[in-house]
């Protein structure tokens, strides 16, 4: 069938109406996309408060003088070590421990040891001083997320807390031995690092529940549900928790009996159709608290109310927890990495862009500010160290992935893909020369001669008490109820070796 001419004209026509509609509409949305939002005006403290400052470190010779208690260093997750002595590369390399499980996460630090989580659920001790290991200890499957000491306890959570198990628990061990204190199932995974205050530790779960529990045997004094999973570590200012969620949500509670302060929601996602998802870790400084958002946004909120203070756009998703702090020579400032390979100083008041660097991947991870230094890795496998004031870089090494480092403000602990190093950050005047490789060899064999010394020391103390036990008449009892059998301990069999010693052992069980 032919068209009329006059057809063919409305035919054009209509097309055309098409196209101006299609051009209108998709310059409404691309208008209508969320942008950046500064209320300058919201409360802010020009100085933080007392409270979100970490306490001032005994100093005493050595570097066991000093914790690391919980991921961000501060309670308010600040993420900063001001220093009176800035740290300095070439950083040596004063040891290396190796591995092949992933490291997401930084170490705790807590009287001689570092306290590592690996991935695959395990607890490494660690000497701070040679980077021995003091114990391991397998506490499940699977695990994202730093530990927490205090009070001579290490706290742990879990994302599985067996193998093929889709939920985790909240373990408490000795730091001395990895002595398991108390442990508790959770219904549902959790991957939030843990904070421990007041006799109480706190942290979220993936089912979107919020706990606190004793530190002392994990009695749950309270627990609230959060609208969406809580994957990121609490952060703890004034009395108050605050906390992102998966539902694009930031909450804050009182922490003495979970009672919700305040609430906001977010639509940074789809044209402001949607939420993002919170995943970083929040900073509380200034008044305000700081954290990023899978919607590509890092947000600011007050404190006190949570009105929003402003949110600045960056050009991918902002997994990682920012640091947050006043350098000298550059004021409250927020640092933060982003999925766009991007690391930001963000105005800490305003959320305008004090300065920028290309990184050298894309960041995943938090940043940590020690000093005037400020650190963040990338999926590059790289960490690098910027100067805060200006975002020079000072030092950068082919290692690393998420979360950069922890300091004692002496030595760097340096957070590989799968490897933990320890670092000498003091002056290129004041480091020490490397231990060669056969001196270290040496100090490694005699600690595994005392090692064996002690277990021998053990076993002889063994046979004594037995000795004695048996010398007393003293009878000893197994089982229970109707079940209880007690005797005296059997004589133990001795015999002298060809060097002199005399061996002692239970006697074999006669056979049948």
């Amino acid at each position: 069938m032919r068209l009329r001419p006059g057809r063919w004209r409305w035919l054009a026509l209509a097309a055309i109406v098409i196209v101006l509609l299609a051009g209108g509409g998709a310059l409404l949305l691309a208008s209508s996309e969320p942008g950046n939002v500064s209320n300058p005006d919201v409360e802010f403290h020009a100085a933080p408060p007392a409270a979100t400052l970490p306490a001032p470190a005994p100093r005493k010779e050595g570097r066991d003088a000093f914790d690391w208690p919980v991921y961000g260093y501060t309670r308010a997750r600040t993420r900063y070590l001001p220093l009176a002595k800035p740290l300095r590369p070439p950083f040596a390399e004063d040891w290396k421990l190796g591995g092949s499980v992933l490291l997401e996460f930084p170490p705790v630090m807590g009287g001689h040891s570092l306290y590592l989580l690996k991935n695959n659920g395990a607890l490494y001790a660690i000497s701070r001083k040679t980077g021995h290991v003091r114990f391991k200890r397998k506490l499940g499957d699977l695990a994202a997320s730093s530990p927490a000491y205090a009070d001579g306890t290490v706290y742990v959570v879990l994302l599985a807390r067996g193998k093929g198990v889709k939920a985790g628990r909240v373990v408490a061990v000795s730091a001395k031995d990895g002595h398991t204190r108390w442990s508790k199932p959770l219904p549902s995974r959790s991957e939030s690092s843990p904070l421990v205050a007041g006799g109480t530790v706190y942290f979220g779960s993936e089912d979107g529940t919020v706990y606190a529990m004793r530190a002392s045997d994990g009695f749950v004094r309270w627990r609230v549900k959060a609208a969406g999973a809580v994957k990121a570590g609490l952060a703890l200012a004034d009395g108050k928790l605050f906390f992102g969620d998966y539902s694009g949500h930031v909450t804050a509670l009182r922490a003495a009996d979970g009672h919700a302060v305040w609430r906001k929601g977010t639509s940074g996602g789809k044209f402001g159709l949607s939420s993002g998802t919170f995943y970083a870790t929040p900073s509380v400084a200034f008044g305000r608290v700081y954290l990023g958002n899978t919607d590509g946004f890092v947000y600011s909120y007050a404190e006190s109310n949570g009105a929003l203070a402003w949110r600045t756009k960056t050009g991918g998703f902002v997994y990682g927890a920012a640091a947050v702090a006043a350098i000298d020579g550059i004021g409250p400032t927020v640092y933060v990495g982003s999925y766009d390979g991007t690391f930001y100083a963000l105005n800490a008041q305003t959320g305008k862009v004090r300065w920028q660097r290309k990184a050298e991947g894309r960041i995943s991870g938090g940043a940590v500010l020690l000093g005037d230094l400020v650190f963040y890795s990338t999926l590059a496998h790289t960490t690098t160290a910027l100067g805060a004031r200006t975002g020079r870089k000072v030092w950068s090494t082919h290692r690393g992935g998420f979360n950069p480092a922890v300091s004692d403000g002496r030595h760097i602990y340096l957070v590989g893909f799968t490897s933990l190093f320890g670092l000498d950050g003091r002056p290129p005047s004041t480091q020490l020369s490397p231990t060669p490789p056969k001196l270290q060899r040496a100090a490694r064999t005699r600690a595994a001669k005392r090692r064996v010394a002690r277990r021998v020391a053990r076993r002889r103390a063994a046979v004594h008490h037995r000795n004695e036990l048996r010398r007393r008449g003293v009878r000893f009892c197994l089982g229970k109820g109707a079940h209880r059998v007690c005797r005296l301990p059997k004589p133990l069999v001795c015999f002298k070796r060809a060097d002199g010693r005399t061996i002692c052992r239970p006697r074999e069980p006669r056979k049948p």
